[in-house]
């Protein structure tokens, strides 16, 4: 059980720095709803421990550390890790899933770029599906075609969020497009992150973009009707918000960089 002062910590912590995942879990039971925040919040603390930190190889280590600690049942003394050492211990959490996503945040910390959209799956199943697949565990779901399509709502919401956030990124000196989309599209990739600009042609590699993660959402939606009824609204909520995010994008003349 996670104690009630760790769980209103991370329900704050989702409350301000995850909107969109706090609007959908509103619609989950309390049974479901409760250890997912805490997933999300440990997620939340791992990515911003990793983005914000100086020493970037060195904040993975630590990360590492404290799944260590969780899964050995003795979390350091923080909200989101003695709340998620509680998830892991009542759902049985396989460990290769948080592995995973730590796996993501340290390519993240070398500054790793994707030349093609199959290196963008690979990074994008670390950090996002690997969170798809632990929801499923959470509603104690373990049927692998149920885990495939959380998996591609995982990638589906990631390439979302890549789409979104493409100028904030390169202004950080991120970049998360295929590298081999943008030479196609005639987009010299160091120019680009010396000088962010939008322009048709990066326009044309965020809407193919999207349109990958499109596809992603259709072969998803197929998966809800695996869920637990009363878990369903919920994922539903998700995958249609996320949707949005990228449809707001595409309203925007799939310019991303000017404004989020």
């Amino acid at each position: 059980m996670i104690a009630p002062d760790d769980m209103a910590a991370c329900r704050a912590m989702i409350r301000t720095g995850s909107l969109s995942f706090h609007a959908a879990s509103r619609l989950l039971p309390a049974r479901v709803r409760d250890p997912a925040l805490a997933l999300y919040a440990f997620c939340r603390v791992a990515d911003d421990d990793v983005d914000e930190g100086a020493d970037k190889a060195r904040a993975v280590l630590r990360l590492r550390e404290r799944l260590d600690r969780i899964y050995a049942g003795t979390p350091e003394a923080r909200s989101s890790d003695r709340a998620f050492a509680a998830v892991v211990a009542d759902f049985d959490m396989p460990r290769a899933l948080p592995d995973a996503l730590l796996e993501g945040l340290a390519w993240d910390a070398t500054g790793r770029r994707y030349r093609s959209l199959s290196d963008l799956h690979g990074y994008s199943a670390r950090v996002a599906a690997s969170v798809g697949v632990m929801m499923c565990v959470l509603m104690r779901v373990r049927d692998p075609d149920a885990l495939a399509r959380a998996a591609d709502l995982g990638l589906a919401m990631q390439l979302t969020n890549i789409a979104r956030d493409v100028g904030e990124d390169a202004r950080a000196g991120r970049l998360f497009l295929p590298t081999d989309w943008m030479a196609g599209a005639g987009i010299d990739v160091e120019r680009f992150l010396d000088d962010p600009r939008p322009s048709a042609a990066l326009a044309g590699v965020v809407e193919r973009l999207l349109a990958v993660a499109d596809d992603l959402y259709r072969r998803a939606s197929a998966g809800v009707s695996s869920l637990p009824a009363d878990c369903r609204l919920g994922i539903a909520a998700a995958r249609q918000i996320y949707a949005a995010i990228g449809a707001e994008v595409a309203r925007a003349g799939h310019d991303s960089v000017t404004r989020r």
